[in-house]
This record gives C-alpha cells, sequence and structure tokens, in this order.
C-alpha cells in the first residue's frame, strides 16, 4: 500500500509509548534532507514502561519491520512507508504489539 516514506527524522513510538532510536544502513535515499527507512532496519527502544504481573519489567527493546515498498528500493530493501508494519518485541523475543507512527515527512510517497 502507498504511503508516505519514514525517515530518520520521523517519530515511531513502541506500543506502550516507548520512542524508537531511527537509524538506517541507508545511504543512498534521501527524503526532506533525511535519509528513508529501510525494511532491514531494526530500531532499538527506550522508555518503554510496559509489564507483566506482578509487575516484572518486561519492556519492548525493538521493532522489527515488514511490509517495506516494492516500488522503491534502497541497498535491494524496500523503503519503509507509513503503511509498514513495525513488530514490537521484548528482549526474550515476544511480540507485545505494533509500532505507532505519529509523525513523518509529508512531501514523498512510495508503493
Amino acid at each position: 500500500m502507498p504511503g508516505y516514506i519514514l525517515t530518520t527524522m520521523s517519530q515511531v513510538m513502541c506500543t506502550h509509548g516507548g520512542t524508537a532510536v531511527l537509524t538506517t544502513a541507508n545511504t543512498m535515499i534521501m527524503v526532506d534532507h533525511a535519509p528513508a527507512l529501510l525494511e532491514s532496519d531494526i530500531h532499538s527502544v527506550v522508555g518503554c514502561p510496559f509489564t507483566v504481573p506482578p509487575g516484572k519489567p518486561q519492556p519492548c527493546i525493538r521493532i522489527e519491520w515488514t511490509m517495506g515498498a516494492t516500488m522503491c528500493k534502497g541497498n535491494g530493501t524496500g523503503v519503509l512507508t507509513q503503511s509498514s508494519i513495525g513488530k514490537c518485541i521484548t528482549a526474550e523475543g515476544a511480540v507485545q504489539g505494533l509500532a505507532i507512527i505519529p509523525q513523518t515527512q509529508v512531501k514523498a510517497k512510495a508503493t
């Protein structure tokens, strides 16, 4: 599905409000003066407050992505768009929900 391209200047959060640290291996595609994020990028999460009973911390520590663009690629990998799916994952490997994208650039879209 088409959507605005995510860049290192976008804002991405885990399901529980932790903040994703947006870095990328992309050095070829720039959008609005920032590198586009790639489906192969794994983003660490800081500040996730999630706990499981009886109060054991179980924060999201990383976000792994699927459904990158098929028509716009960097290093052979699709760029991330607002339609991409980010899985929020714990240190034990449990998926705890999907990433939230509250803000990204609005100048370029990809399909």
